[in-house]
């Protein structure tokens, strides 16, 4: 891969693959020195024109443990607030010698025209633009999937035979996008349950089922299921009557993770709107992935960061080095 800004771009074997050095990359975790001088002597540069502390904390410390440089630019505040465009902001932070630019924007399309404008020759990874796609999500809730199914015999598998139910606001959701391509790519079946109101045009069109109705959707038995974040601050609208309804027809309430089967995960990409999307008892279940969620995206943003910049290296010589010290990273 040149650059890491859609999980269409992703055939199964690719991904199969990132997923595998992510878990070499967890290895790392155990160790006394968690460090690995994979890109040392690299930069890498998060360009965050939208606030997402998770995500860019995710990022610095993914860089930061594959010993690269790493450089933070947040739009507000900076030349960007008083008219710089994207291009020159690339440019210079290219000029600065950036290898790779973790890119976070408000516009769909964002990472893709700085990847093939051909304004820089850095890696591009999209960490988010506007309501199109969020990969590493994607990823990170896939390697999560894998590693709760499979646990230490994960390696090399897919998700086939797999149900995945995601629920909630996939109109301006760019996980549910990511995750929808990423999922059925990897084998797995993916229903995807919301409001009419909250389902873009040409859903239809996409390799998911379409709910309207939880508990029916719930019925069908699914392996893992997703709720998404109501983003209010993107409605502009009234795309449901009250919180209070949207929660009692479309949130995970105490009631229905009771009716779970014992082995359905809980996920969620955060940040939580409790009593809104999720119950607490859900939310802090032992079948709920969240933090593991937040954990696991360390490892695949590694995993994408060496990929990309690293180039061809096979895992077991390149990342985490398994059964040495990573000395040949």
């Amino acid at each position: 891969m040149r650059h890491l800004l859609s999980t269409r771009d992703i055939d199964c074997a690719a991904a199969v693959r990132l997923l595998d050095v992510a878990e070499d990359m967890a290895q790392t975790a155990t160790r006394e020195v968690r460090k690995l001088p994979t890109l040392r002597g690299r930069t890498v540069v998060n360009l965050f024109f939208e606030d997402s502390t998770r995500t860019r904390l995710s990022f610095e410390s993914a860089a930061k443990r594959l010993s690269a440089d790493v450089i933070t630019f947040s739009a507000k505040g900076s030349s960007v607030s008083k008219g710089e465009s994207l291009k020159d902001t690339a440019q210079t932070l290219q000029a600065m010698g950036a290898d790779a630019i973790v890119v976070r924007h408000g516009s769909s399309g964002a990472a893709h025209q700085l990847a093939h404008s051909g304004w820089i020759d850095a890696h591009v990874l999209n960490a988010g633009d506007g309501t199109h796609e969020h990969p590493t999500q994607a990823l990170l809730d896939a390697y999560t999937i894998r590693s709760r199914r499979y646990g230490a015999d994960s390696r090399g598998r897919d998700l086939s035979g797999m149900r995945v139910l995601i629920v909630g606001d996939v109109l301006h959701s760019r996980v549910a996008r990511s995750n929808v391509w990423l999922l059925e790519t990897l084998g797995a079946e993916v229903h995807l349950c919301a409001p009419r109101t909250l389902l873009p045009a040409g859903v239809g069109t996409w390799p998911a089922r379409i709910h309207h109705d939880l508990d029916a959707a719930l019925a069908t038995g699914p392996d893992a299921v997703m709720m998404l974040r109501v983003q209010q601050e993107r409605m502009h609208d009234a795309f449901f009557p009250s919180a209070l309804e949207y929660g009692r027809e479309y949130g995970l309430t105490a009631e229905r993770f009771g009716r779970l089967e014992a082995d359905t995960m809980v996920m969620h990409p955060g940040p939580m709107n409790r009593g809104l999307e999720i119950s607490s008892a859900a939310a802090d279940s032992a079948r709920s992935t969240v933090l593991e969620q937040v954990t696991n995206g360390v490892f695949i943003r590694m995993a994408a960061l060496y990929l990309l910049i690293a180039g061809s290296e096979g895992p077991s010589e390149g990342a985490a080095g398994r059964g040495g010290d990573g000395a040949g990273a």
